[in-house]
């Protein structure tokens, strides 16, 4: 699937997820890792933890792409992102593989849930870079030009960070929205006609039968599941937040 499209969809698994994550208070924060009991999340995500979550869980769903350098995600951040992305798809073994799985899902969000309870420093970049994969996404940019729409993409992606800094928003559901916006990409990559490897190493690709997956960037997805998915995203982001205003 194109990038929106997964940009999207992870914006609305999170809304979908987050009410159950929030009845869930005395979850705690995996403690025979980290080695105390903070709670994962605590009576209510503010309004302002929503949409920072729907940002980050947008910009996950973009990374298990970044095993593909002529991706979305690898021209983000002009040649840095092209670089990291050439790296992936080397390490990865190629396209939709070892990316496109529940094994990276688990691991990135884990690995996300770690650093930011650990270290604050390490939690704001990861948060920056899953805003700047969602802008970039859904399409802020400038068509042909990589260096400029790179710097658009830094300027607006640390203006919404200074806002929902300024908000006093908390990042103990970090590595959920990580695992859910990766798992969103996988999902959606499975209704594809190539499919994905979901339990790699093992290499069976799970995809729709009779050949009737949705076609990369067609009529289909371009003109039917882009709007719908919109308009999914606008009605949950209404259900969310407008109950608390």
């Amino acid at each position: 699937m194109m990038g929106h499209t997964h940009a999207l969809s992870g914006a609305a698994a999170w809304l979908l997820v987050a009410p159950g994550l929030v009845a869930l208070p005395g979850l705690t924060a995996l403690s025979g890792l980290t080695g105390d009991l903070t709670p994962i999340v605590a009576n209510a995500l503010s309004p302002a933890e929503v949409v920072a979550g729907a940002l980050v869980c947008a910009g996950a769903a973009m990374l298990p792409d970044l095993d593909h350098p002529h991706a979305t995600i690898a021209q983000t951040f002009g040649p840095a992102t092209w670089v990291l992305s050439k790296a992936v798809n080397w390490a990865s073994g190629g396209h939709r593989h070892a990316t496109h799985s529940l094994v990276f899902a688990i691991a990135a969000g884990l690995g996300a849930h770690l650093l930011a309870d650990r270290f604050p420093i390490g939690r704001d970049i990861v948060v920056i870079l899953m805003i700047g994969l969602a802008l970039r996404a859904v399409g802020i940019g400038i068509p042909g030009k990589t260096i400029t729409s790179a710097m658009v993409n830094i300027g607006l992606t640390a203006m919404a960070f200074i806002l929902l800094r300024s908000a006093h928003v908390g990042y103990l559901w970090l590595g959920f929205a990580i695992t859910f916006g990766c798992l969103a990409h996988v999902v959606g990559d499975c209704l594809t006609e190539r499919g994905c490897p979901v339990l790699w190493p093992l290499r069976h690709r799970w995809l729709l039968p009779w050949k009737i997956g949705i076609k990369t960037g067609r009529a289909f997805e371009i003109k039917i599941l882009g709007p719908v998915l919109s308009v999914i995203v606008i009605g949950l982001f209404a259900a969310r937040l407008m109950p608390s205003l």
